[in-house]
């Protein structure tokens, strides 16, 4: 396997083309980076169109679950979305977090900021901002969010341990997280274990779906959940790309299983609430009147 940059620079370099691919081309494919499916119009992806607060122009159809569905955020919260891509999960997100709260999108592929910040300015999202970074370097100060998201990234990244500490660490006491994920039970055959187009297509940076739940208890998260389980199925004529007949037949009849887990776990902690100030409690020596001078 690739060292950990080098790796980190596939799927930037992948990501980055795929920003300009159509979402029936992304769909039909693992993440956008394969060929697409002659057979098969969506591998991964689950359907946003009914969500509220759904933008057409921010889904490219990329994705392996609905993240924001599960991740009971508040009027008012602050959400951090990892991976943020064009803006799809964060623009969901604001319609539940409302004006009064914040979101936040990380992405580390300039190009999906530029077309998120692009998407937030057309719909006047003054509360949405993006920023670029790693997500196991999270450009956001500790104990800042509520909620973090995230729906198909993690598999990406090859520290996917250091990932985990981050959410840990930028999550206030309380918070709690909901990602949408790719994991295996089983092992991949070597020819898609090892293949840069598959890594970039979420699927040979997968782990163990045992190994992944443990990273997150180790690290101290508390009622962890599996919130969905939806199996996927790579279509044969991308399977015969990188492995013969007999092979894709093999690991279809195979013990080993491609799944989309979401994943539910709250940080250690009592959560804060905003602190609501009423006009009583503002002391007269900051209002202006004549008394004081100011008018």
């Amino acid at each position: 396997m690739k060292k950990e940059q080098e790796l980190k620079n596939i799927v930037k370099d992948r990501y980055a083309r795929i920003a300009e691919q159509g979402k029936a081309e992304n769909a039909s494919s693992c993440c956008g980076a394969t060929a697409p499916s002659n057979k098969v119009y969506n591998i991964m992806m689950d359907d946003y169109s009914e969500t509220n607060g759904y933008v057409e122009d921010a889904d490219l159809g990329l994705g392996c679950g609905l993240p924001t569905q599960f991740a009971n955020i508040k009027k008012g919260d602050t959400v951090i979305d990892l991976g943020s891509g064009a803006g799809n999960d964060c623009f969901v997100a604001r319609h539940e977090t409302g004006v009064e709260g914040k979101v936040i999108g990380i992405d580390f592929t300039p190009i999906m900021i530029g077309k998120a910040r692009i998407n937030a300015e057309k719909l006047g999202y003054n509360n949405v901002e993006f920023r670029e970074g790693d997500i196991d370097d999270m450009p956001v100060s500790d104990d800042i969010a509520d909620v973090i998201v995230s729906n198909c990234v993690l598999n990406l990244v090859p520290n996917k341990q250091k990932v985990v500490e981050e959410i840990y660490r930028v999550l206030k006491p309380g918070g709690h997280f909901s990602v949408s994920d790719i994991v295996l039970v089983g092992s991949l055959p070597a020819a898609l274990r090892e293949d840069a187009e598959m890594y970039a297509g979420c699927v040979a940076g997968a782990i163990q779906k045992s190994d992944y739940l443990q990273l997150i208890e180790d690290k101290g998260f508390q009622n962890i959940k599996v919130q969905k389980v939806k199996p996927i199925v790579i279509p044969d004529d991308i399977l015969g790309k990188y492995l013969s007949q007999d092979e894709v037949i093999n690991f279809n009849k195979g013990a080993t299983g491609i799944f989309s887990i979401t994943v539910y776990a709250e940080k250690k902690g009592t959560i804060q609430e905003n602190p609501k100030v009423k006009l009583s409690e503002i002391s007269t020596a900051n209002t202006c009147s004549p008394a004081n001078g100011c008018c």
